[in-house]
């Protein structure tokens, strides 16, 4: 069972003129455009892809050797001393 719920929104004058417009020139009520334009919105949001992260990794050697097993501190160590700071 469909319900209908009846509520007021806020559109501007300039586009809810081009509307009014539109659905007189297509036989249609304000309404069903409002209902068609939420509709096709919350389709295409359902049909985007899960965001991936691109692969950023670059051709080279891996860690240093003294870093291969290394824990995130020992790294992060190294990289500032290397910095100078």
């Amino acid at each position: 069972m469909v319900t209908h719920l009846k509520t007021t929104i806020e559109i501007a004058d300039s586009l809810l003129g081009e509307a009014k417009e539109y659905a007189a020139k297509h036989g249609t009520t304000l309404r069903a455009l409002v209902e068609a334009g939420l509709r096709q919105l919350l389709a295409e949001g359902r049909k985007r892809k899960q965001f991936r992260l691109r692969d950023a990794s670059f051709a080279g050697k891996g860690l240093r050797p003294e870093l291969r097993d290394a824990g995130w501190d020992r790294i992060r160590d190294v990289l500032y001393d290397d910095r100078g700071g």
